[in-house]
């Protein structure tokens, strides 16, 4: 689901776009964004990013050029020492090729030039902190905290030159931000920190896991299986849950329309119904059951919502529009004495009334697992 980098640099400037965090706040003073937790800051230390960090980190500062690894190795130990943050260094490294096409000659063949600064290029990230997950509190609060904080060590001055990259179009940024007057001034030269994966982790680490082989075998003669569902996300509006386990047999049953008894199996068929009863109204629902539970969903998305520019995300307005339609309703008037304060909405299949969820949630969809499907030899 997440990849590694691609450039450091390309990712930091995305933080304009796909940050998912909301406009800055006023100026903090300094006694705020220090800590008085005993963090390790030792000069002789490499403080090297792991795969034992994270797996949820904050990309504070990158650095690339001449000199950018002795800024960012600064700026770490002043982290650790000043603001008690566990601050890490990581590097990565881009092959340029050591020669590009540059046309064609009288001959027909392409005409190569050279990099000037050598055909690799190296950037310096400094990440802090280890979190279990993006929305992390302690992650967002240390986020504030970085975005507005002031290190020694990224001050710029007429003998002093930096490494940080685009620190000159940010500089700029700040000008132009002081002649109109904007609020995000108060952020100091890591403003535009975020919250990301640790980078070292491997590739499928934040990958949803596959389904086991039953749960696959469970679904696998569903006509409308959310398996099938070709998008990433999707809205569950229904859940049917029971309190023993069913056999696929059992769903196969319930699919061809005998009826079979159990809480579990009544779960499955009303999960059934209401599926083939929401694709006559033009719905795009899908079914899913495994040992436990069955549910219903509508919609296929590739991603919940589009970023804007003020870092914020703008759910889809196809999403929004399914949770407002299948949500329950606020009641009217007084609430009856030991009743939700809500109305569930619900469908009537068969003289049967089947309720939807109280509040329809943005789920990913489940994926078979190729590599559990090959090692059982399901397919």
């Amino acid at each position: 689901m997440i990849g590694k980098w691609t450039s450091l640099t390309s990712i930091f400037c995305l933080t304009l776009a796909v940050g998912l965090v909301g406009s800055a706040r006023a100026a903090l003073p300094l006694t705020s964004l220090l800590s008085f937790n005993r963090v390790d800051a030792d000069p002789d230390k490499d403080y090297r990013i792991t795969e034992e960090n994270g797996p949820w980190m904050i990309m504070a500062c990158p650095f690339s050029g001449d000199g950018a690894e002795q800024q960012a190795r600064e700026l770490v130990l002043e982290l650790r020492q000043q603001y008690k943050l566990e601050a890490y260094i990581h590097q990565k490294s881009f092959n340029l090729g050591d020669a590009r096409p540059r046309g064609l000659n009288r001959y027909g063949d392409p005409v190569k030039g050279r990099y000037r600064n050598g055909s690799e290029l190296k950037e310096y990230a400094v990440m802090v902190g280890n979190y279990q997950s993006f929305d992390d509190s302690d992650a967002q609060k240390t986020l504030q905290k970085i975005k507005h904080s002031h290190p020694k060590c990224l001050e710029i001055g007429e003998d002093k030159q930096t490494n940080r990259s685009l620190a000159g179009w940010r500089m700029t940024q700040k000008q132009l931000q002081k002649i109109i007057g904007s609020d995000k001034q108060a952020n100091g030269p890591m403003g535009h920190a975020f919250v990301t994966p640790n980078p070292v982790l491997p590739k499928d680490y934040f990958a949803a896991p596959g389904v086991d082989k039953l749960v696959v075998e469970m679904n696998k003669n569903v006509t409308h299986s959310l398996l099938n569902c070709e998008g990433k996300y999707t809205v569950q509006v229904a859940t049917f849950k029971g309190n023993v386990f069913i056999e696929p047999e059992k769903i196969r049953e319930i699919e061809s329309g005998k009826q079979v008894e159990s809480k579990l199996a009544k779960a499955a068929r009303q999960a059934h119904l209401l599926t083939e009863a929401l694709r006559l109204k033009d719905y795009d629902a899908y079914e899913f059951h495994d040992r436990y539970s069955s549910v219903v969903t509508v919609g296929s998305f590739n991603a919940p919502g589009i970023p804007r520019a003020d870092g914020k995300l703008e759910i889809d307005p196809s999403i929004r529009k399914i949770i407002e339609v299948f949500g329950a309703r606020p009641l009217s008037g007084p609430t009856p004495p030991g009743t939700l304060p809500t109305h569930v909405k619900t469908l009537t299949i068969d003289d049967e009334s089947i309720p939807f969820d109280v509040q329809p949630m943005l789920i990913q969809v489940p994926k078979r697992s190729i590599s559990r499907e090959l090692a059982g030899g399901l397919f």
